[in-house]
Protein backbone atom coordinates (compact mmCIF):
# COMPACT_ATOMS: atom_id res chain seq x y z
CA UNK A 1 0.00 0.00 0.00
CA UNK A 2 3.13 2.25 0.92
CA UNK A 3 4.40 1.67 -2.72
CA UNK A 4 1.28 2.55 -4.48
CA UNK A 5 0.69 5.92 -2.51
CA UNK A 6 4.73 6.68 -3.62
CA UNK A 7 4.13 5.43 -6.86
CA UNK A 8 0.71 7.95 -7.32
CA UNK A 9 2.54 10.77 -5.63
CA UNK A 10 5.50 10.44 -8.05
CA UNK A 11 2.83 10.31 -11.43
CA UNK A 12 0.85 13.47 -9.94
CA UNK A 13 4.28 15.49 -9.28
CA UNK A 14 5.17 14.11 -13.23
CA UNK A 15 1.78 15.90 -14.33
CA UNK A 16 1.26 18.61 -12.92
CA UNK A 17 5.40 19.55 -13.68
CA UNK A 18 4.51 18.95 -17.23
CA UNK A 19 1.70 20.64 -17.21
CA UNK A 20 3.16 23.46 -16.05
CA UNK A 21 6.00 23.56 -18.03
CA UNK A 22 3.77 23.04 -21.15
CA UNK A 23 1.67 26.02 -20.73
CA UNK A 24 4.71 28.15 -20.73
CA UNK A 25 6.13 26.41 -23.72
CA UNK A 26 2.49 26.79 -25.22
CA UNK A 27 2.03 30.64 -23.97
CA UNK A 28 5.73 31.29 -25.66
CA UNK A 29 5.35 29.66 -28.46
CA UNK A 30 1.54 31.45 -28.89
CA UNK A 31 3.20 34.59 -28.26
CA UNK A 32 5.84 34.12 -30.91
CA UNK A 33 3.28 32.74 -33.97
CA UNK A 34 1.11 35.93 -33.22
CA UNK A 35 4.04 38.20 -33.60
CA UNK A 36 5.47 36.67 -36.65
CA UNK A 37 2.15 36.00 -38.41
CA UNK A 38 0.71 39.80 -37.64
CA UNK A 39 4.39 40.99 -39.60
CA UNK A 40 4.09 38.68 -42.35
CA UNK A 41 0.38 39.41 -42.96
CA UNK A 42 1.95 43.35 -42.64
CA UNK A 43 4.69 42.48 -45.05
CA UNK A 44 2.76 40.42 -48.09
CA UNK A 45 0.13 42.81 -47.97
CA UNK A 46 2.30 45.71 -48.48
CA UNK A 47 4.17 44.17 -50.65
CA UNK A 48 1.23 42.74 -52.71
CA UNK A 49 0.18 46.22 -53.57
CA UNK A 50 3.61 46.27 -56.34
CA UNK A 51 2.36 44.11 -59.40
CA UNK A 52 6.29 42.87 -59.96
CA UNK A 53 7.36 42.39 -55.99
CA UNK A 54 8.44 38.97 -56.92
CA UNK A 55 11.42 40.90 -58.67
CA UNK A 56 12.56 41.62 -54.47
CA UNK A 57 13.44 37.68 -55.15
CA UNK A 58 17.16 37.81 -55.70
CA UNK A 59 18.18 40.17 -53.76
CA UNK A 60 16.26 39.39 -49.99
CA UNK A 61 17.22 35.47 -51.09
CA UNK A 62 20.74 36.90 -51.22
CA UNK A 63 20.54 38.71 -48.06
CA UNK A 64 18.82 35.18 -46.41
CA UNK A 65 22.06 33.10 -47.20
CA UNK A 66 24.14 35.53 -45.61
CA UNK A 67 22.44 35.75 -42.07
CA UNK A 68 22.03 32.14 -41.92
CA UNK A 69 25.61 31.58 -43.07
CA UNK A 70 27.20 34.13 -40.60
CA UNK A 71 24.69 33.98 -37.93
CA UNK A 72 22.16 31.00 -37.78
CA UNK A 73 23.38 28.41 -40.14
CA UNK A 74 20.40 26.13 -38.91
CA UNK A 75 17.57 28.42 -39.75
CA UNK A 76 18.36 27.47 -43.86
CA UNK A 77 15.57 25.16 -45.39
CA UNK A 78 12.21 24.27 -43.46
CA UNK A 79 12.70 24.45 -40.11
CA UNK A 80 10.57 21.26 -38.63
CA UNK A 81 13.18 19.05 -40.03
CA UNK A 82 16.17 20.89 -38.22
CA UNK A 83 13.99 20.44 -35.40
CA UNK A 84 13.67 16.86 -36.16
CA UNK A 85 17.78 16.57 -36.60
CA UNK A 86 18.22 18.36 -33.57
CA UNK A 87 15.96 16.10 -31.10
CA UNK A 88 17.65 12.82 -32.75
CA UNK A 89 21.24 14.16 -32.92
CA UNK A 90 21.44 16.90 -29.92
CA UNK A 91 19.08 15.94 -27.69
CA UNK A 92 17.09 18.90 -29.01
CA UNK A 93 20.03 21.52 -28.12
CA UNK A 94 18.95 24.57 -30.46
CA UNK A 95 20.63 28.00 -30.52
CA UNK A 96 18.54 30.88 -29.79
CA UNK A 97 19.92 32.92 -32.49
CA UNK A 98 17.76 30.89 -34.84
CA UNK A 99 14.49 31.86 -33.73
CA UNK A 100 15.15 35.55 -34.54
CA UNK A 101 16.55 34.62 -37.93
CA UNK A 102 14.00 31.87 -38.73
CA UNK A 103 11.71 34.65 -38.24
CA UNK A 104 13.56 36.98 -40.21
CA UNK A 105 14.61 34.87 -43.38
CA UNK A 106 11.17 33.66 -43.50
CA UNK A 107 10.02 36.77 -44.03
CA UNK A 108 12.13 38.07 -46.57
CA UNK A 109 11.13 35.07 -48.68
CA UNK A 110 7.50 35.15 -48.60
CA UNK A 111 7.00 39.04 -49.11
CA UNK A 112 9.54 38.14 -51.99
CA UNK A 113 6.97 35.36 -53.49
CA UNK A 114 9.16 32.55 -52.57
CA UNK A 115 7.21 29.08 -52.04
CA UNK A 116 7.22 28.16 -48.27
CA UNK A 117 5.01 27.38 -45.50
CA UNK A 118 4.78 29.35 -42.19
CA UNK A 119 4.05 26.43 -39.61
CA UNK A 120 8.13 25.38 -39.78
CA UNK A 121 9.66 28.92 -38.91
CA UNK A 122 6.94 28.25 -36.49
CA UNK A 123 7.53 24.96 -35.04
CA UNK A 124 11.40 25.73 -35.00
CA UNK A 125 10.98 28.90 -33.21
CA UNK A 126 9.45 27.20 -30.65
CA UNK A 127 11.62 24.42 -30.57
CA UNK A 128 14.70 27.23 -30.42
CA UNK A 129 12.58 29.05 -27.10
CA UNK A 130 11.81 25.57 -25.75
CA UNK A 131 15.58 24.07 -25.68
CA UNK A 132 16.98 27.73 -24.20
CA UNK A 133 14.32 27.23 -21.49
CA UNK A 134 15.50 24.03 -20.52
CA UNK A 135 18.85 25.53 -20.64
CA UNK A 136 18.27 28.09 -18.04
CA UNK A 137 16.09 25.27 -15.79
CA UNK A 138 19.39 22.83 -16.62
CA UNK A 139 17.11 20.05 -17.65
CA UNK A 140 18.21 17.14 -18.36
CA UNK A 141 18.81 16.01 -22.51
CA UNK A 142 15.37 13.62 -21.79
CA UNK A 143 14.03 16.23 -20.80
CA UNK A 144 14.62 18.96 -23.21
CA UNK A 145 13.76 16.74 -26.50
CA UNK A 146 10.40 16.69 -24.15
CA UNK A 147 10.50 20.31 -24.27
CA UNK A 148 11.41 20.94 -27.91
CA UNK A 149 8.50 18.60 -28.84
CA UNK A 150 6.38 20.44 -27.07
CA UNK A 151 7.43 23.06 -29.17
CA UNK A 152 6.84 21.95 -32.68
CA UNK A 153 3.22 20.36 -31.49
CA UNK A 154 2.54 24.48 -30.44
CA UNK A 155 4.21 25.57 -33.33
CA UNK A 156 2.01 23.45 -35.77
CA UNK A 157 -1.25 23.98 -33.71
CA UNK A 158 -0.65 27.80 -33.20
CA UNK A 159 -0.34 28.23 -37.52
CA UNK A 160 -3.72 25.85 -38.33
CA UNK A 161 -5.65 26.34 -35.87
CA UNK A 162 -5.55 22.70 -35.25
CA UNK A 163 -4.74 21.87 -31.17
CA UNK A 164 -4.90 18.12 -31.64
CA UNK A 165 -3.46 17.01 -34.85
CA UNK A 166 -0.76 19.70 -33.76
CA UNK A 167 0.11 17.81 -30.68
CA UNK A 168 -0.12 14.83 -31.87
CA UNK A 169 2.01 15.72 -35.29
CA UNK A 170 4.73 16.85 -33.02
CA UNK A 171 4.74 13.35 -31.22
CA UNK A 172 4.26 11.01 -34.27
CA UNK A 173 6.42 13.42 -36.72
CA UNK A 174 9.70 11.94 -35.09
CA UNK A 175 9.78 8.37 -35.87
CA UNK A 176 7.53 6.54 -38.83
CA UNK A 177 5.47 4.53 -37.35
CA UNK A 178 5.96 5.07 -33.35
CA UNK A 179 4.13 7.36 -31.15
CA UNK A 180 6.16 9.17 -28.80
CA UNK A 181 2.98 8.17 -25.64
CA UNK A 182 5.40 9.72 -23.23
CA UNK A 183 5.06 13.27 -24.65
CA UNK A 184 1.47 13.08 -24.96
CA UNK A 185 0.22 15.52 -22.06
CA UNK A 186 3.02 18.10 -22.45
CA UNK A 187 1.90 18.14 -25.94
CA UNK A 188 -1.91 18.09 -25.62
CA UNK A 189 -1.16 20.97 -23.40
CA UNK A 190 1.20 23.10 -25.33
CA UNK A 191 -1.06 22.71 -28.48
CA UNK A 192 -4.07 23.77 -26.67
CA UNK A 193 -2.76 26.95 -24.85
CA UNK A 194 -0.27 27.78 -27.96
CA UNK A 195 -4.39 27.75 -30.24
CA UNK A 196 -6.08 29.45 -27.15
CA UNK A 197 -3.05 32.71 -26.83
CA UNK A 198 -3.20 33.16 -30.70
CA UNK A 199 -6.91 33.35 -30.81
CA UNK A 200 -7.00 35.70 -28.16
CA UNK A 201 -4.69 37.84 -30.30
CA UNK A 202 -7.18 37.51 -33.68
CA UNK A 203 -4.64 35.08 -35.59
CA UNK A 204 -6.90 34.38 -38.57
CA UNK A 205 -7.51 30.55 -39.28
CA UNK A 206 -8.34 28.54 -42.47
CA UNK A 207 -12.04 28.29 -42.64
CA UNK A 208 -13.21 25.63 -45.32
CA UNK A 209 -16.69 24.64 -46.09
CA UNK A 210 -17.05 21.38 -47.18
CA UNK A 211 -20.82 20.29 -47.52
CA UNK A 212 -20.84 16.50 -47.99
CA UNK A 213 -23.89 14.55 -47.41
CA UNK A 214 -23.85 11.76 -49.75
CA UNK A 215 -23.38 9.01 -47.12
CA UNK A 216 -20.70 6.31 -46.94
CA UNK A 217 -21.09 3.52 -49.38
CA UNK A 218 -19.04 1.13 -51.67
CA UNK A 219 -19.03 3.17 -54.68
CA UNK A 220 -17.55 6.59 -52.80
CA UNK A 221 -14.95 4.60 -50.71
CA UNK A 222 -13.54 3.20 -54.17
CA UNK A 223 -13.45 6.34 -55.58
CA UNK A 224 -11.67 7.71 -52.39
CA UNK A 225 -9.21 4.66 -52.02
CA UNK A 226 -7.94 5.38 -55.58
CA UNK A 227 -7.75 9.09 -55.06
CA UNK A 228 -5.50 8.06 -51.84
CA UNK A 229 -3.26 6.09 -54.65
CA UNK A 230 -2.89 9.34 -56.49
CA UNK A 231 -2.01 11.49 -53.37
CA UNK A 232 0.53 9.06 -52.44
CA UNK A 233 1.93 9.37 -56.01
CA UNK A 234 1.64 13.28 -55.45
CA UNK A 235 4.12 13.28 -52.20
CA UNK A 236 6.43 10.78 -53.63
CA UNK A 237 6.93 12.93 -56.34
CA UNK A 238 7.41 16.51 -54.18
CA UNK A 239 9.80 14.68 -51.87
CA UNK A 240 11.89 12.91 -54.89
CA UNK A 241 12.12 16.64 -56.35
CA UNK A 242 12.91 18.05 -53.22
CA UNK A 243 15.81 15.81 -53.00
CA UNK A 244 16.89 15.89 -56.49
CA UNK A 245 17.15 19.55 -56.73
CA UNK A 246 18.74 19.67 -53.36
CA UNK A 247 21.19 17.47 -54.63
CA UNK A 248 21.97 19.72 -57.55
CA UNK A 249 22.18 23.04 -55.13
CA UNK A 250 24.89 21.08 -53.04
CA UNK A 251 26.50 19.76 -56.19
CA UNK A 252 26.83 23.43 -58.06
CA UNK A 253 29.77 24.94 -57.78
CA UNK A 254 29.01 28.38 -57.24
CA UNK A 255 29.74 31.20 -54.82
CA UNK A 256 26.64 30.85 -52.50
CA UNK A 257 25.85 34.41 -53.28
CA UNK A 258 25.21 33.21 -56.77
CA UNK A 259 22.87 30.33 -55.98
CA UNK A 260 20.75 33.13 -54.21
CA UNK A 261 20.35 34.83 -57.67
CA UNK A 262 19.80 31.77 -59.80
CA UNK A 263 16.55 30.91 -57.18
CA UNK A 264 15.44 34.76 -56.97
CA UNK A 265 15.87 34.72 -60.74
CA UNK A 266 13.05 31.79 -61.26
CA UNK A 267 10.89 33.26 -58.73
CA UNK A 268 11.23 35.67 -61.12
CA UNK A 269 10.60 33.74 -64.10
CA UNK A 270 7.69 31.51 -63.18
CA UNK A 271 5.89 35.14 -61.71
CA UNK A 272 6.27 36.32 -65.25
CA UNK A 273 5.68 33.63 -67.21
CA UNK A 274 2.62 32.22 -64.88
CA UNK A 275 1.46 34.12 -62.78
CA UNK A 276 0.98 34.69 -58.92
CA UNK A 277 -1.25 31.60 -58.32
CA UNK A 278 1.90 29.58 -57.55
CA UNK A 279 4.39 32.16 -55.24
CA UNK A 280 4.31 32.74 -51.57
CA UNK A 281 1.88 30.94 -49.60
CA UNK A 282 -0.94 30.14 -51.82
CA UNK A 283 -3.31 30.13 -49.50
CA UNK A 284 -5.49 32.62 -51.34
CA UNK A 285 -5.29 29.74 -54.11
CA UNK A 286 -6.63 27.18 -51.79
CA UNK A 287 -9.16 29.24 -50.22
CA UNK A 288 -10.37 29.81 -53.78
CA UNK A 289 -10.81 25.96 -54.30
CA UNK A 290 -13.53 25.95 -51.49
CA UNK A 291 -15.45 28.59 -53.56
CA UNK A 292 -15.88 26.49 -56.31
CA UNK A 293 -13.03 27.94 -58.66
CA UNK A 294 -11.74 26.24 -61.60
CA UNK A 295 -8.05 24.75 -60.93
CA UNK A 296 -5.37 25.12 -63.82
CA UNK A 297 -3.94 21.53 -64.19
CA UNK A 298 -0.48 22.56 -63.96
CA UNK A 299 -0.18 24.97 -61.12
CA UNK A 300 0.60 21.78 -58.47
CA UNK A 301 3.79 21.07 -60.31
CA UNK A 302 4.51 24.51 -60.56
CA UNK A 303 4.35 24.54 -56.39
CA UNK A 304 6.38 21.49 -55.62
CA UNK A 305 9.19 22.84 -58.38
CA UNK A 306 9.34 26.37 -57.14
CA UNK A 307 9.13 24.98 -53.34
CA UNK A 308 11.73 22.79 -53.75
CA UNK A 309 14.19 25.54 -56.09
CA UNK A 310 13.20 28.35 -53.13
CA UNK A 311 14.44 26.50 -50.02
CA UNK A 312 17.93 25.22 -51.78
CA UNK A 313 18.35 28.25 -53.76
CA UNK A 314 18.10 30.96 -51.04
CA UNK A 315 14.28 30.91 -49.46
CA UNK A 316 13.96 29.81 -45.74
CA UNK A 317 10.63 28.72 -44.18
CA UNK A 318 8.08 25.53 -44.03
CA UNK A 319 6.77 23.04 -46.25
CA UNK A 320 3.19 21.59 -45.02
CA UNK A 321 1.56 24.93 -46.35
CA UNK A 322 2.75 23.84 -50.32
CA UNK A 323 2.11 20.59 -49.03
CA UNK A 324 -1.49 21.77 -48.83
CA UNK A 325 -1.48 23.70 -51.91
CA UNK A 326 -0.43 20.59 -54.08
CA UNK A 327 -2.96 18.03 -52.43
CA UNK A 328 -5.77 20.58 -52.45
CA UNK A 329 -5.24 21.80 -56.19
CA UNK A 330 -4.59 17.79 -57.09
CA UNK A 331 -8.18 16.96 -55.72
CA UNK A 332 -10.08 19.49 -56.98
CA UNK A 333 -8.64 18.78 -60.56
CA UNK A 334 -9.52 14.93 -59.83
CA UNK A 335 -12.94 16.29 -58.86
CA UNK A 336 -13.34 18.16 -62.12
CA UNK A 337 -12.32 15.14 -63.94
CA UNK A 338 -14.20 12.46 -62.71
CA UNK A 339 -17.59 14.52 -62.28
CA UNK A 340 -17.22 14.33 -58.54
CA UNK A 341 -17.61 17.58 -55.80
CA UNK A 342 -13.93 18.95 -55.95
CA UNK A 343 -14.24 20.54 -52.93
CA UNK A 344 -14.45 17.32 -51.27
CA UNK A 345 -11.81 15.55 -52.95
CA UNK A 346 -9.54 18.84 -52.24
CA UNK A 347 -10.13 18.57 -48.72
CA UNK A 348 -9.30 14.69 -48.51
CA UNK A 349 -6.18 15.59 -50.56
CA UNK A 350 -4.91 18.40 -48.43
CA UNK A 351 -4.53 16.32 -45.50
CA UNK A 352 -4.13 13.23 -47.53
CA UNK A 353 -0.46 14.40 -49.32
CA UNK A 354 0.19 15.77 -46.05
CA UNK A 355 -0.35 11.94 -44.08
CA UNK A 356 2.20 10.30 -47.00
CA UNK A 357 5.08 13.66 -47.49
CA UNK A 358 5.13 13.79 -43.76
CA UNK A 359 4.98 10.17 -42.49
CA UNK A 360 2.37 11.33 -39.91
CA UNK A 361 -1.34 10.07 -41.19
CA UNK A 362 -2.81 10.15 -37.66
CA UNK A 363 -2.28 13.46 -36.95
CA UNK A 364 -3.24 13.91 -40.89
CA UNK A 365 -6.50 12.07 -40.11
CA UNK A 366 -7.39 14.48 -37.33
CA UNK A 367 -6.81 17.68 -39.19
CA UNK A 368 -9.26 16.20 -41.70
CA UNK A 369 -11.77 16.54 -38.32
CA UNK A 370 -10.54 19.37 -37.06
CA UNK A 371 -10.79 21.40 -40.37
CA UNK A 372 -13.48 19.67 -42.20
CA UNK A 373 -16.05 17.88 -39.93
CA UNK A 374 -16.92 14.26 -39.12
CA UNK A 375 -18.80 14.35 -42.46
CA UNK A 376 -15.67 14.12 -44.60
CA UNK A 377 -13.36 12.47 -41.90
CA UNK A 378 -14.02 8.68 -42.75
CA UNK A 379 -13.15 9.26 -46.55
CA UNK A 380 -9.73 11.60 -45.22
CA UNK A 381 -8.97 9.03 -43.35
CA UNK A 382 -9.03 6.39 -45.50
CA UNK A 383 -7.15 8.73 -48.33
CA UNK A 384 -4.43 9.58 -45.21
CA UNK A 385 -3.65 5.76 -44.77
CA UNK A 386 -3.64 4.96 -48.38
CA UNK A 387 -1.44 7.84 -49.49
CA UNK A 388 1.02 7.10 -46.10
CA UNK A 389 1.76 3.53 -47.50
CA UNK A 390 2.47 4.84 -51.35
CA UNK A 391 5.14 7.32 -50.40
CA UNK A 392 7.40 4.37 -49.53
CA UNK A 393 10.43 4.53 -47.41
CA UNK A 394 10.98 8.53 -47.84
CA UNK A 395 10.16 11.88 -46.49
CA UNK A 396 9.89 15.63 -46.91
CA UNK A 397 11.62 15.00 -43.61
CA UNK A 398 14.82 13.22 -44.00
CA UNK A 399 16.07 12.83 -40.43
CA UNK A 400 12.83 10.94 -39.64
CA UNK A 401 13.87 7.48 -37.83
CA UNK A 402 12.32 4.33 -39.89
CA UNK A 403 10.88 2.42 -37.09
CA UNK A 404 8.18 0.04 -38.88
CA UNK A 405 8.32 -2.05 -42.42
CA UNK A 406 5.39 -0.34 -44.77
CA UNK A 407 5.59 -3.95 -46.61
CA UNK A 408 6.77 -7.11 -44.97
CA UNK A 409 8.83 -8.23 -47.74
CA UNK A 410 10.50 -4.98 -47.82
CA UNK A 411 14.48 -5.06 -47.09
CA UNK A 412 14.66 -2.40 -44.62
CA UNK A 413 17.07 -1.87 -41.41
CA UNK A 414 14.95 -0.05 -38.64
CA UNK A 415 16.29 2.12 -36.49
CA UNK A 416 17.99 4.32 -39.19
CA UNK A 417 17.75 7.84 -40.48
CA UNK A 418 15.64 7.96 -43.93
CA UNK A 419 18.39 9.88 -45.49
CA UNK A 420 20.83 6.80 -44.88
CA UNK A 421 18.64 4.06 -46.01
CA UNK A 422 19.44 5.10 -50.17
CA UNK A 423 21.30 7.72 -50.15
CA UNK A 424 19.38 10.39 -49.92
CA UNK A 425 20.57 13.74 -49.10
CA UNK A 426 22.59 14.25 -46.04
CA UNK A 427 21.54 17.59 -44.95
CA UNK A 428 17.41 18.25 -43.98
Amino acid sequence: MVDKVKEEKIIFYEVLRWFLLASVVGLLSGLVVAGFIALLDWGTTYSGKFTHYFWLAPILFVLNLLLIKYVAPDASGHGTEKVIEAVHNRSGKIRLAVVPIKLATTWFTLISGGSVGKEGPSAQMGGGLSSFMADILKFSDDDRKKLVICGISAGFAAIFGTPISGAVFGIEVLFVGVMLYDVLLPSIVAGITAYYVTDLFGVPRPHFDVDFTGGINEYIILKVAIAGIVFGLCAFLFIETMNKVERLARNLKVHFVIKGLIGGAIIILVGTLFGKDSLGLGTETITNIFKGTEIVWYLFLLKIVLTAVTLNFGGSGGVVTPVFFVGATVGALLGQLTGNDPMLFAAIGLVAVLGGATNAPIAACIMGIELFGETVAPYASLACIISFLITGNRSIYPTQILAMKKANHLSVVLGREIKKLDGSPDDG
